[in-house]
């Protein structure tokens, strides 16, 4: 499509877009809240709560369990317990970490055509760069990724442009160059906000809301139609 013309690099979320993650994250989370006696979620919310990096999952964890409780937490006592509980949470992730997670269907597929058409790709991703690459890994995607960004790779993550404006200046690239591709209004709001094409994914984890709603570039029901839009 001539939108996608100028394109020669894409940037890639990874939760909710290449990876269904959910079912460890879910279960990362509930096993945190069973050492505090806290009530456990569903995997269902859990979903709901992906986006924004490990620590606001957390705290909407312990939000909810606190509110089934109806128990009184001003912000303050809940910095501080998060402070506490972080490192339980990222003890139990890096257990779970690929236990229950899935590549979507058409991902290993479309993203070696892009990589035999020549597009740079990278991963910007909130997740923490130490669950990253195991990942990757585990699904032997890690070789299609020139650049892998972790939520804590820089100094903000999505929704702010910084990681897609790094990547435009490592590649020494315009933003018209570029284009993001994701499942979240956080990666539409990155990409917007660094003037880059964006492709907002139906499929993955958005809180609830369609990704239209975001205005991205382009909308796709499968990550296949990624594909189509750049190689047809």
């Amino acid at each position: 499509m001539t939108q996608f013309n100028n394109i020669k690099a894409i940037a890639f979320d990874l939760d909710g877009t290449l990876v269904d993650s959910v079912p460890d994250l879910a279960a990362a989370t509930n096993a945190t809240l069973v050492e505090l006696s806290l009530p456990t979620a569903s995997e269902q919310q859990v979903r709901s709560w992906v986006g924004n990096g490990a620590r606001v999952l957390m705290q909407r964890a312990l939000q909810f369990a606190k509110h089934e409780l109806a128990l009184e937490q001003n912000k303050t006592q809940l910095e501080d317990m998060l402070d506490a509980v972080m490192p339980r949470f990222m003890h139990h992730y890096g257990l779970h970490l690929e236990k229950h997670s899935n590549l979507y269907p058409n991902v290993f597929d479309t993203l070696t055509k892009l990589k035999q058409a020549g597009y740079k790709m990278a991963i910007v991703t909130n997740k923490p760069y130490q669950f990253t690459i195991p990942l990757l890994k585990s699904f032997a995607i890690d070789d299609f990724f020139e650049v892998v960004l972790g939520g804590d790779s820089l100094e903000k993550m999505k929704p702010d442009p910084l990681p897609l404006e790094h990547l435009i200046a490592h590649w020494q690239m315009t933003n018209e160059q570029l284009l993001m591709v994701g499942d979240s209004k956080n990666d539409i709001l990155a990409a917007q906000a660094a003037n880059v094409a964006a492709i907002g994914l139906t499929y993955g984890y958005n809180y609830g809301e369609h990704i239209g709603l975001s205005s991205p570039t382009a909308v796709c029901e499968d990550f296949a139609q990624v594909g189509e839009l750049l190689l047809d």
